[in-house]
């Protein structure tokens, strides 16, 4: 007992399990800058979570998925998730839940309208590192840039899949708004579908019992 009780005061100690978690579900805080969110009001009550997919493919396509890179692109651009994961399924926090991230951005939901242009302040935003389909990237990627991406690195990985299931079940147990459905369990491209085109049609849905 008092071995388990030193090795979770230790793994909170260097920071590897968010402080921010109601269960036991280990996540690396990495956190970013102030500016890419801001503190959440009793007003941004939370009934969404989004999902998304991120890389760094267009600057490196044979590396895209360093999660310092990814990082500071954010920070570059002011924009954040609170959680990512990478291709291992390691989970980073980088927003506590405490704060609204700038993920969503400007758009609507057919099943909550009232949310036009406000999603950031009623949701949880996820990261997945993945690369979509040709046509996902196509908005993003001349053919010649696409092709040139490994293709281990499109889609998504069991690893992730298992972790997001884990992490999506911890989301909800916090956050009793959140419903366990496709109208309040969304795609960054149902909110945006002008500009975003993630999770992509290579994200299965029901691997989160979706």
């Amino acid at each position: 007992m008092q071995k388990a009780v030193f090795s979770l005061w230790l793994c909170f100690s260097l920071g590897c399990i968010s402080p921010h978690a109601a269960t036991d579900l280990p996540m690396i805080v990495r956190p970013l800058a102030d500016k890419c969110s801001r503190p959440r009001t009793e007003s941004d009550n939370i009934t969404h979570l989004v999902m998304h997919f991120c890389s760094d493919a267009i600057q490196n396509p044979q590396a895209p998925f360093s999660v310092n890179r990814i990082a500071g692109i954010f920070e570059e651009v002011g924009v954040s998730a609170h959680y990512l994961i990478d291709r291992e399924g390691k989970i980073y926090q980088l927003v506590p839940e405490t704060r609204v991230a700038f993920h969503a951005g400007k758009g609507k939901l057919a099943a909550a309208p009232y949310y036009e242009n406000s999603l950031n302040a009623h949701s949880v935003g996820i990261e997945l590192m993945a690369i979509g389909s040709k046509k996902d990237m196509k908005m993003f990627f001349s053919e010649d840039q696409y092709s040139k991406i490994d293709k281990s690195h499109l889609g998504f990985t069991e690893a992730q899949y298992r972790a997001l299931a884990q992490l999506t079940s911890d989301i909800l147990k916090r956050n009793p708004g959140i419903k366990n459905d496709r109208q309040h369990i969304v795609g960054h491209d149902e909110y945006a579908p002008s500009r975003r085109t993630d999770p992509g049609e290579l994200f299965d849905w029901g691997r989160i019992g979706l």
